[in-house]
């Protein structure tokens, strides 16, 4: 199916080409029985390739169900509408698109429906109307982690530097949020790392 779109979108049979050799190019052994193949999983051209495939459900909440109010962001996406019944109505639109056009199914358990007060649980974050904050979840696996890189750092597994650019992209990514009291409390707990 990727494929196919690819034919349509690009012209250039030589590149046309090299692009389906990468698609045919990951297999992996599952069992004496059968070959899964696909597309691994965090290489640039999976995500390329996944967004190449999922443009085609933009262009269908965009288009067809005229929705402005859309983000997505690899295979996460989300809709905000005015009522919960509107988007009741949407869901089955959508449901039936991706399992005939592009073979995708929703998660059942992935698919919220809540109001704006309670905020929109989006890569990582939690969007509310006035303000961000950061996923409970993503906040310990910021801790987790950087606890993980200076034990690797202690053993010389990890260099300073890779140590400290560990630490500035956690600050990046809490500066995308109102988290004034957790950045305080990640500096105060990993200061003495971050320029050693």
């Amino acid at each position: 199916m990727l494929k196919n779109i690819l034919k349509k979108r690009i012209k250039d049979e030589n590149a046309r080409w090299l692009l389906e050799q990468i698609i045919d190019s990951f297999s992996s052994r599952q069992s004496d029985i059968f070959y899964v193949r696909g597309l691994p999983i965090g290489n640039l051209t999976s995500q390329l390739f996944a967004n190449v495939y999922l443009n085609e459900l933009d262009q269908f909440i965009k288009h067809k169900l005229k929705i402005k109010n859309y983000a997505r962001y690899t295979d996460d996406f989300v809709i905000v509408g005015n009522t919960k019944k509107e988007l009741e109505n949407i869901l089955p639109k959508i449901n039936s698109f991706l399992k005939n056009t592009l073979s995708l199914e929703l998660h059942p358990k992935k698919i919220v429906i809540r109001k704006q007060s309670q905020g929109i649980d989006f890569l990582g974050y939690v969007i509310l109307p006035h303000y961000r904050l950061l996923r409970t979840k993503t906040k310990k696996r910021i801790f987790k982690k950087l606890k993980m890189r200076i034990a690797q750092y202690k053993t010389g597994k990890i260099d300073n530097k890779s140590l400290n650019q560990s630490l500035q992209s956690y600050l990046g990514v809490l500066s995308h949020a109102d988290t004034h009291k957790l950045k305080e409390k990640l500096l105060n707990q990993f200061w003495f790392w971050l320029n050693e």
